[in-house]
């Protein structure tokens, strides 16, 4: 109780020595949406450039990154072709081999055009997306062809365009789930065996109001010069441990995007369905909330890639100001970093992100480079306490949090996992004031329902008590004066 007390007396004094620690490119937002820089929860431990791996080839706009074990594949787009890199235990990326071309049972191609994405299932079986050969490969671990995935000969899909896949995940049992470019009905399905299933995660119609009056009213000749109102692409996706996809598209209007009507974050069950949690008030997963024009740059967060922690955290790579954001499965926002520059942690255009363990590596295709990222003290407290109260380990988490607090004391999530802490205990009245420091009003609102009726249990006997003393008082004191009256009478 003490040390909670201290804590909330001194959050000031904390905040003046967190700044003495942050770096001044990572930072929070606040209850009223304002920025709050913080220190760093990740560092820059290495940056790998073309010309370190030693490479005949340098790399040429490298687009996607994946992991699998303590591999890291790089998507060299316009070299055509695959780099394994291996990260070692000193934190470097070294190289393991070039994947640029596959063993075929028949005459199609066995080397690469313009790739763009790979997957890795836990089978050891790879999906790589050949985007301007119009197929996605399945091979074994020794390249060889198991099957291909082309164009759907389907009454569902469009005939007519060129198939372009440029995206794909799979799950446990070899399902692919394919993004392609210019087909807005979501991702393409295929079974196990390679036979298309239809569409997948279908995305809604986006259009402006405007436009849309104007369409209604305008003549026939004024419409077929009008852009069609049709859904949106996703541009990225992550298979993540339990089978959901989580997507992100970049197509919305920006004005829905903090009324959550945009959905840029998306975590698709098996039925297609948007089930991201997104417990943050006015605060969706969207990236930047304040949109300024600095540098030049005015528009909104656009997530170029995502992906997604053991612990749930998911982590988003905004391709517009060059950021990462973090956000836990409530949907709150943990931290940002980053942005647009040529120093190292800065990016001029980040393409994808990924991770092993808690380390991260960002891949900027203009500066075909790969920035590998690993948590501070500062960034292990805070993942140590999420994973902590998700474990139901509420009293280590509570600890946690005040560590947190000792570095930044004015960071929300640790007063809201402290409070949290504290109902999940049973401590409501403490919790209450947690959640009251930082206007949490939908915990307070529970916490304080549960110390009402703690309150009420606690007290109710002497309540009772006191409401029968009353009764029986008002009863002798009726009889009383009603034997007052008579004796008067006389």
């Amino acid at each position: 109780m003490m040390r909670r007390k201290i804590i909330l007396m001194l959050a000031g004094l904390f905040t003046l020595c967190a700044g003495l620690f942050a770096k001044g490119d990572t930072y929070i937002y606040d209850y009223w949406g304002e920025m709050e820089k913080s220190p760093d929860v990740y560092r820059v431990t290495h940056v790998v450039y073309a010309d370190d791996l030693n490479l005949s080839t340098p790399l040429k706009n490298p687009t996607s990154l994946f992991t699998y074990g303590n591999s890291l594949y790089v998507v060299d787009t316009d070299n055509n072709r695959i780099i394994e890199l291996e990260y070692t235990a000193k934190k470097t990326l070294a190289f393991k081999r070039v994947i640029d071309r596959v063993n075929t049972n028949d005459d199609s191609e066995a080397t690469f055009d313009g790739p763009r994405d790979i997957f890795v299932n836990t089978d050891g079986t790879m999906f790589i997306a050949d985007t301007n050969h119009g197929r996605v490969l399945k091979v074994d671990e020794n390249l060889n062809v198991i099957f291909t995935l082309k164009e759907p000969d389907d009454p569902t899909y469009e005939q007519g365009k060129a198939f372009l896949p440029e995206k794909v995940v799979a799950d446990s049992k070899g399902r692919a789930y394919v993004a392609a470019r210019n087909i807005n009905k979501g991702f393409l399905k295929y079974e196990y065996d390679g036979t298309f299933q239809g569409f997948f995660g279908a995305n809604e119609v986006v259009y402006n109001v405007t436009d849309l009056l104007w369409k209604k009213f305008a003549t026939q000749a004024q419409k077929e010069k009008m852009v069609l109102f049709v859904p949106v692409e996703y541009s990225n996706c992550y298979m993540d441990s339990e089978g959901f996809i989580y997507a992100v598209t970049k197509t919305f209007e920006q004005w829905d995007l903090l009324s959550d009507k945009a959905k840029p974050i998306r975590r698709l069950n098996a039925l297609g369905k948007d089930i991201l949690v997104k417990n943050a008030e006015d605060q969706p997963p969207v990236g930047d909330l304040q949109w300024g024009n600095a540098a030049g740059i005015s528009d909104p967060s656009k997530f170029a890639d995502i992906t997604v922690l053991d612990n749930n955290v998911y982590l988003a790579v905004d391709e517009s100001r060059g950021r990462v954001f973090a956000y836990n499965d409530q949907g709150y926002l943990l931290f940002a970093f980053g942005g647009r520059g040529n120093v190292d942690g800065f990016f001029r255009k980040p393409a994808a992100i990924e991770h092993i363990g808690k380390d991260l590596f960002v891949l900027d295709s203009m500066n075909a480079s790969i920035t590998v990222f690993s948590p501070t003290d500062y960034g292990k407290l805070i993942y140590q306490a999420t994973e902590q109260f998700a474990c139901g380990q509420y009293d280590d988490s509570a600890e946690t949090w005040a560590k947190v607090l000792e570095y930044n004391g004015n960071y929300d999530l640790a007063y809201i996992g402290l409070g949290k802490a504290y109902l999940r205990q049973k401590k409501y009245k403490e919790a209450m004031e947690y959640f009251k420091v930082k206007r949490d009003r939908r915990d307070y609102s529970k916490a304080f329902k549960y110390y009402r009726k703690e309150w009420i249990e606690n007290n109710i006997g002497w309540m009772v008590g006191l409401l029968i003393v009353i009764i029986v008082l008002s009863f002798v004191f009726k009889i009383v004066k009603k034997i007052k009256w008579e004796l008067d009478s006389l």
